[in-house]
């Protein structure tokens, strides 16, 4: 079924996924592609509205991200946030200059015309927004008007009602603009005339029917399944397309948590039915680990061995012809984005390679959504809750939070307490309000007392962290007393731990992970 599209173009601002997340919850469908999108493959997309996100750069300075002026002659209604609102401004014969005085933070917006981007609001209506620039429009282009006013920025937002192009000088995107929802929509319904229509239950029903006119009736599918969130949902979907000609892989790695093999085998076997073919390769693993501290050698070496076992699994599956995988939209996005590439900090846990390597193509049935989305269309499926609310764990798993040498030993020690922290963290009834809660099992020892006897043993940090996708993050302000109990239970129940301590660092500068 073809969907009405909202185009962002992205020039390099940290906020444009943001920018889509508010349209995808206005229920329509965008997508974000680079600034420097070829203009024919532009227009072949037959975009309904077009966003131009903001960005660092200053519109007059050279090399300055630019647009194809043809784009405004497409009769597509455009709206232009920050640096895109001066780009437009700048392009079509207004004028952009240093501003006097930067605003970043908070600002009053007076809504002067409450048409067009500003339908849902009162003439005279003050608005709080935020501002992020340097730069500011001293002059309009012919045929734009003043719509809203800031005590620093006269041409705070702009309109050609016309053209259908509206520019804001603030972030209508972030939290910090309350109203900001209201700015998206009033563009998306009252000025571009598009429906709320894309929902997870329709791109469900629409990606299952993708999958079944893709696959040939001989062919099947594989999918490396994990028990997390993106892989189990597009495991399921997938089988509702395909049935048994879907084959999911588990690979018991041996640095999964307590009892989550187990879990997962008879949840996907027994619930959704699924065609599951459990591997036990846990020595395989941990022979491979054997002496290596380094975190990025740890990560390398389990993707290699995790590629060897499943190439091994994948190849007794007959007329195999696709791989299925979890990818999600922030995955696509960053491989587009204007910017590049972010520096690597460390290695992605989605094994690379592998579709070369067995001939196989891919399937991506989440590669549109995000993790709020997939949860979403997960709920559409029928699958049942803790699936869908299971915190993201990392695919090298407990390798990446047993600091040092990963052994069966210490593996054993790191599994108890995670579990307990798991245990308490539910039964505080916070699992679903920290984006991730776990152990890390560090190799530094310490003097300890237990009865009247000394210890000298490990210590365990336990790491809980505040997110909305991952990106960046805060520590999560656990209460004391749920604190004390974990440390009691751990060091009372876990033999090899005598010390626990909290981490407190968000992220940046920390990473979630400590590995």
């Amino acid at each position: 079924m073809a969907k009405d599209l909202v185009l962002i173009l992205d020039f390099g601002s940290q906020t444009t996924q943001l920018i889509a997340r508010r349209v995808r919850e206005a229920k329509v469908y965008c997508e974000i592609h680079p600034c420097t999108l070829d203009f024919e493959e532009l227009r072949a997309k037959e975009p309904r509205a077009i966003i131009l996100s903001g960005g660092p750069a200053s519109v007059y300075e050279e090399g300055a991200p630019q647009l194809d002026k043809r784009l405004f002659e497409l009769g597509v209604p455009i709206l232009g946030i920050c640096y895109g609102m001066q780009l437009f401004s700048h392009l079509l014969g207004g004028k952009v200059e240093r501003a006097s005085k930067r605003e970043f933070g908070l600002a009053k917006v007076i809504v002067d015309r409450p048409a067009g981007i500003f339908h849902r609001f009162a003439r005279r209506e003050s608005i709080d927004v935020w501002m992020s620039h340097g730069d500011r429009v001293v002059s309009m282009p012919p045929g734009f008007e003043t719509v809203g006013i800031s005590g620093n920025t006269p041409f705070c937002a702009v309109a050609n009602a016309e053209r259908k192009i509206y520019g804001v000088q603030f972030h209508p995107e972030v939290v910090h603009t309350p109203r900001g929802t209201d700015v998206i929509a009033s563009f998306l319904f009252e000025v571009a005339g598009l429906a709320p229509t894309w929902t997870p239950g329709s791109f469900t029903d629409d990606a299952i029917k993708a999958v079944k006119e893709r696959v040939g009736p001989n062919e099947h599918a594989i999918c490396g399944l994990s028990g997390g969130v993106d892989s189990s949902v597009a495991a399921v979907l997938c089988h509702k397309a395909l049935g048994d000609r879907l084959t999911c892989i588990f690979v018991d790695n041996g640095v999964l948590r307590q009892g989550e093999f187990e879990q997962v085998v008879a949840t996907f076997r027994e619930t959704f039915h699924l065609n599951l073919v459990p591997v036990d390769a846990r020595d395989r693993f941990l022979d491979a680990l054997a002496g290596v501290t380094d975190p990025e050698q740890k990560r390398k070496i389990i993707g290699k061995v995790f590629i060897d076992v499943f190439d091994e699994e994948a190849h007794k599956v007959a007329n195999a012809a696709y791989l299925v995988q979890g990818t999600l939209y922030p995955d696509v996005i960053e491989s587009v984005s204007f910017k590049g590439p972010s520096a690597v900090i460390k290695s992605h846990h989605n094994v690379g390679g592998l579709p070369e390597r067995m001939k196989l193509k891919l399937i991506e049935p989440l590669r549109e959504l995000f993790k709020d989305e997939v949860r979403a269309c997960g709920e559409a499926l029928g699958m049942p809750r803790d699936i869908l609310q299971r915190q993201p764990f990392p695919g090298p798993g407990l390798a990446i939070r047993c600091l040092g040498e990963v052994t069966r030993e210490r593996l054993e020690v790191l599994r108890a307490a995670d579990h307990i922290v798991s245990e308490e963290i539910r039964g505080a009834g916070l699992y679903e309000q920290v984006w991730q809660s776990f152990c890390v099992l560090l190799p530094v020892r310490s003097v300890g007392v237990m009865g009247d006897h000394r210890t000298y043993e490990e210590t365990c940090a336990i790491r809980a962290v505040r997110s909305l996708d991952g990106m960046t993050a805060d520590w999560a302000q656990l209460p004391y007393e749920l604190l004390g109990r974990m440390s009691n239970r751990i060091i009372n129940e876990v033999r090899g731990i005598n010390r626990v301590v909290y981490d407190i660092s968000s992220k940046p500068p920390a990473t979630i992970e400590w590995e």
